[in-house]
């Protein structure tokens, strides 16, 4: 963001706006955690300010501070609709192409709202007035903290603000394992613990609040596990059946498919779980060094993401959707197997 963008922000926020912030669909820790993060920053600029998404998400962020004044796109509509109509500047954060936010994409893209982006993800789409994207970030908890920088707003950052964003920094870095995680995270992540943020309280919430139900659906999805040797890739189904069997709730998937990365001499993990309900196999890809599921996810399954995490779907079902991705892997074994 260069400094004549950054003068004019600084001149936009310094009389009253309404002000709606948005994330993508199915919400992650980093997702509601910047949002909220610069929800409570705005707040102390004396803004009318609005944090709606798309849908539901998992019961381990109901807990973040200001979440329970956060709009539910999918059953407030009519409330979010007006707000959105009537807003002066828009945020989008985590997403940079509207398709991203499902049901909102043309009340967002209809709005003459100045829209502001806020997000590390690649090849973004050209809808923004002001455009933050860099791939190089850990996550867009840690851009945030950059733009309130950019603001001369740290001063401003309390616990509340720094609970927020750790919150994204930790589950999109891995717990800080990722290659993305940098000095600079960590200089960030200490000037948060600094403010207030409790690390040890976070990330139990985070991590620590398994059901009885959902540890045995993760054993189910254990027991799938299968590895292709020869292009070092692990994957892991999980149909609609089983997802009912063990009862499953929004995020008792999270994380999973990073079992499979784990395996030794493995390069790339998938996890394909059916959804009855939307139609499709959605799709969790990681990878380890410069192998790129972003390319993969882009290319064959209507996705996309990062080098090293990325997302996707099929039409298919779910026995077709593997044997698809079974039958793609020989044209990278190359990549898989350099070292």
């Amino acid at each position: 963001m260069d400094k004549h963008d950054i003068s004019s922000l600084k001149q936009l926020l310094s009389t009253k706006k309404k002000i709606v912030l948005v994330p993508h669909k199915n919400p992650d820790g980093d997702a509601i955690g910047s949002t909220l993060g610069l929800y409570h920053y705005l707040l102390k600029g004396n803004h009318q300010v609005n944090v709606i998404a798309p849908n539901d998400y998992p019961n381990f962020l109901k807990w973040i501070p200001g979440e329970d004044s956060i709009l539910k796109y999918d059953s407030q509509t009519k409330i979010c609709d007006t707000l959105i109509n009537e807003a002066d500047l828009i945020f989008t954060l985590d997403f940079n192409a509207f398709h991203r936010t499902g049901n909102m994409e043309t009340v967002l893209a209809e709005s003459k709202a100045i829209k502001i982006m806020i997000d590390h993800h690649q090849a973004p789409e050209d809808y923004a007035t002001y455009m933050f994207s860099d791939v190089s970030m850990s996550s867009t908890c840690e851009m945030v903290y950059h733009f309130i920088n950019f603001l001369d707003g740290t001063d401003l950052i309390d616990a509340t603000i720094a609970t927020c964003l750790y919150v994204g920094i930790m589950t999109d870095t891995g717990s800080f394992r990722f290659p993305c995680t940098t000095s600079k995270t960590h200089e960030i992540v200490a000037h948060l613990i600094e403010k207030g943020a409790n690390n040890a309280d976070i990330h139990n919430h985070v991590f620590d609040t398994n059901s009885y139900k959902s540890l045995q659906l993760l054993g189910c999805a254990l027991t799938n596990l299968k590895v292709v040797p020869e292009s070092r890739t692990a994957y892991i189904t999980l149909s609609q059946e089983e997802l009912n069997r063990y009862d499953y709730k929004k995020g008792d998937t999270e994380g999973i498919v990073n079992y499979g990365l784990s395996l030794e001499h493995v390069v790339l993990a998938a996890i394909f779980i059916e959804d009855k309900q939307e139609g499709i196999i959605k799709i969790s890809l990681r990878s380890k060094g410069d192998f790129s599921v972003n390319d993969v996810a882009r290319t064959h399954f209507n996705g996309g993401g990062h080098i090293n995490a990325a997302g996707g779907k099929s039409y298919l079902s779910l026995k077709d959707t593997v044997e698809k991705f079974i039958s793609i892997l020989p044209s990278y074994n190359k990549a898989l197997n350099h070292e």
